[in-house]
């Protein structure tokens, strides 16, 4: 199994209802703009760790992956991600998680 697509979604002024899909155990990816941000839902009863990927090393030749705690029933809103730090050379974003049970996700776009 690979890393399947999130489907990015436009916030809009007459509001959006997003849509959420089931994280994928080997993590998911989005085209990120910039003003893109990953909003986790987490339903199980777990704290669950989603790592944003960061391929692009600093000026010290590290590289600073993002590393978001979850905590069980709770939700978070990750981001908007840096196109520079964190896209790869396909412009996407690449995610990861401890865990996918009962785990939601959906990438929205300010612009």
């Amino acid at each position: 199994m690979a890393a399947t697509a999130l489907t990015v979604q436009s916030m809009v002024n007459t509001g959006l209802e997003a849509t959420y899909a089931a994280c994928n155990a080997d993590g998911n990816y989005f085209t990120n703009n910039g003003e893109t941000f990953l909003h986790v839902i987490n339903g199980s009863g777990g704290d669950i760790t989603v790592t944003v990927d960061s391929p692009t090393e600093c000026s010290q030749g590290e590289t600073h992956d993002i590393a978001v705690v979850v905590t069980a029933g709770e939700e978070r809103m990750i981001g908007p991600l840096n196109q520079s730090r964190f896209n790869d050379d396909d412009g996407r974003a690449q995610v990861t998680y401890s865990g996918v049970t009962s785990l939601t996700a959906a990438a929205i776009k300010l612009r």
